[in-house]
């Protein structure tokens, strides 16, 4: 692991890095508490389609978690996405789902597809990013948690299921369409957040991948309003939540 900069405001030390690996370098950001010392809970934070890593979205919740629960956060470029190349085979689908977005028609098949072409490469290589951190003095191989919305519960669903390590998660903003039996895998506490309003997720499909995940602890937060509509408050909530099963 590189790190490329280290910067520190309100607390919080955000560094960039990369990381060499079998199909290229993974850009990633890991942010801690400033006076971090020692081992600590890591949270694993999947960014949706089209964004990156330092997505606004994703940044405010990484410091949330770090300035809240004094845990260590790290969000990685999904394959295609952020600092990554772009494959011709990558945006071919992507355009396909835009243009389903843009007609109105049923994104389940084409969001499926997506996440099914993206999720070898993105397992593997979040599962590489959490032993390198592991080896850090300022997080340690302690405990992890997943937190993932859209097509980061498209792919954290089935590294949630391959990883052993990850011992709670935060999922949603997704159907079941292609997940179910790896969601009947994940046997860890679950948060499932669901828009009940959603325009890319119908109601039902989104019901059915809660309803698939196989966790005996599992709670479902459903709220009104769209897709992107998601209220401040389930960061704090997400953050005692990790707080409770990551001790």
């Amino acid at each position: 692991m590189r790190f490329i900069s280290a910067t520190s405001s309100d607390g919080v030390i955000e560094r960039l890095f990369t990381l060499p690996f079998t199909f290229g370098e993974i850009p990633g950001v890991l942010w801690t508490p400033e006076d971090a010392a020692g081992a600590r809970p890591l949270i694993l934070m999947g960014h949706g389609g089209g964004q990156h890593k330092k997505a606004p979205g994703i940044v405010a919740r990484a410091r949330q978690f770090v300035a809240e629960g004094g845990f260590a956060v790290v969000a990685i470029d999904a394959p295609n996405h952020g600092d990554r190349p772009k494959t011709e085979q990558f945006a071919r689908i992507a355009a396909d789902l835009r243009s389903a977005v843009a007609t109105g028609e049923d994104l389940a098949a084409r969001l499926a597809t997506m996440h099914t072409f993206l999720t070898d490469q993105a397992v593997a290589e979040w599962r590489a990013v959490l032993t390198a951190i592991g080896e850090l003095d300022v997080v340690g191989a302690g405990p992890a948690g997943y937190w993932g919305m859209s097509m980061g519960c498209g792919l954290g669903v089935p590294l949630v299921a391959a990883e052993p390590r990850i011992r709670a998660a935060v999922l949603g903003l997704l159907g079941v369409h292609g997940l179910a039996a790896t969601a009947a895998q994940i046997t860890v506490p679950v948060r499932f957040l669901l828009q009940w309003d959603d325009e890319r997720v119908p109601r039902d499909q989104g019901l059915a991948l809660f309803d698939a995940l196989a966790s005996a602890d599992k709670t479902l937060h459903a709220n009104p309003g769209k897709h992107g509509e998601t209220p401040a408050t389930e960061t704090g909530s997400a953050s005692r939540f990790f707080a409770r099963h990551l001790d």
